[in-house]
């Protein structure tokens, strides 16, 4: 299959469904006061799906996400999505971005053009970059995913191809962050000739930290991240076990619920932003819902919770990674890495700790990303 354009267009049998689903939901009861700490806040959700049935403009937001470049190519007999923007500088860099869960290729929609054009923003255009990001494999507009083994590692060749076999770029740059930074460092450890260097915005759940049996000579910083994220994967990690067992038997209700969708997508925005308990102070209900519609309709939501599966039973072994590494952190963010143990994996030329910003920052906040962003890469341009 070539590149081809593509254009979003759900159908409005898609949308007519939704609007029942949406008028005739079953709440359960939420005991009272209990607000966010047992889940999604039932107030909060009643209030963005009265939006969602009564006001949001769906075709509107398709309209706005089709001024984007879209495409789509076969890439080992998966149909990849991407949007493909190029730079609007003297030489722009090629830059791959790879979203996570629960968000999609809109977690870049603010950032691309900061990116493509940053003389527009007050930066130097001689820091462009041409800026692909794709839908990774059964998220999104890459729907259709029929086998399994597609994890990270597998993702990072595709990626690989995409971007030297059908896009034509003997080198370029990769970021991401959740899902996207396991892809991103995959990406590097194993194909470092091709890449100019890669900058994350976390290092996920370092699990063969967290099952040290000598801790003796762990640093400080290290032992306070083996406490502090072995609590949080207990208070916050149900999600990640059911999504690493049994994928298939959550996607049913999830599937089949707008409002149970938008329940489980929503107490990640609302847990792992900088939001600071009140979303509409890092989010508007229409970037929400955007997000959330990119699940529901492109029926995905069990194909994106597969990955996690994939993760915690074929992913093989990671080593140290030589390609330069620029890391941005950002506070609001969950299972901050410590230093120490991140330098001896990666080698980090720079490490920025951001003043504010979340887990979903190139939502939130994405002006300080793309200018730390632009400031890695531009000793590494080729």
């Amino acid at each position: 299959m070539p590149i081809e354009r593509f254009q979003i267009q759900v159908s409005d049998e898609i949308l007519e469904d939704l609007k029942y689903r949406l008028e005739h939901v079953r709440w359960p009861d939420q005991l009272e006061d209990s607000d966010w700490e047992r889940g999604t806040d039932q107030g909060y959700l009643r209030s963005l799906v009265t939006y969602w049935r009564d006001q949001f403009d769906w075709r509107a937001r398709e309209a706005e996400l089709n001024r984007l470049s879209h495409f789509r190519c076969n890439v080992d007999g998966i149909d990849l999505h991407f949007v493909h923007e190029r730079g609007k500088g003297p030489n722009p860099q090629p830059i791959i971005l790879t979203h996570g869960w629960p968000d999609s290729f809109v977690r870049y929609e603010k950032i691309i053009p900061m990116l493509t054009d940053p003389e527009r923003y007050g930066g130097n255009p001689e820091d462009s970059f041409d800026v692909i990001v794709p839908s990774v494999p059964g998220f999104g507009f890459s729907n259709g995913l029929k086998h399994v083994g597609v994890n990270n590692a597998y993702v990072a060749e595709l990626w690989a191809r995409l971007m030297t076999e059908h896009l034509g770029y003997p080198k370029f740059a990769a970021a991401g962050g959740d899902v996207g930074s396991g892809v991103t460092r995959y990406l590097a450890f194993n194909h470092p000739e091709l890449l100019t260097g890669i900058h994350l915005t976390d290092i996920g759940i370092i699990r063969n930290l967290l099952t040290v049996q000598d801790k003796s000579a762990l640093t400080e910083e290290e032992l306070l991240y083996i406490k502090d994220t072995s609590k949080w994967m207990a208070d916050e990690g149900g999600y990640m076990s059911i999504q690493s067992t049994k994928p298939q038997t959550l996607a049913y209700g999830l599937n089949d619920s707008p409002v149970g969708l938008a329940a489980w997508i929503i107490e990640k925005f609302h847990a792992w932003s900088d939001c600071k308990g009140d979303l509409r102070n890092s989010f508007s209900e229409d970037e929400l819902l955007t997000n959330i519609m990119i699940y529901w309709v492109t029926n995905t939501v069990g194909s994106t919770a597969n990955i996690y599966y994939e993760n915690t039973h074929t992913l093989p072994p990671l080593g140290r990674i030589e390609v330069p590494a620029g890391i941005a952190i950002f506070p609001g963010d969950v299972a901050l890495p410590p230093r120490e143990w991140a330098e001896r994996n990666l080698n980090i030329t720079r490490w920025t700790t951001m003043p504010r910003g979340g887990h979903f920052t190139a939502m939130e906040d994405p002006a300080p990303l793309a200018e730390d962003i632009r400031e890695f890469f531009r000793a590494l341009r080729v």
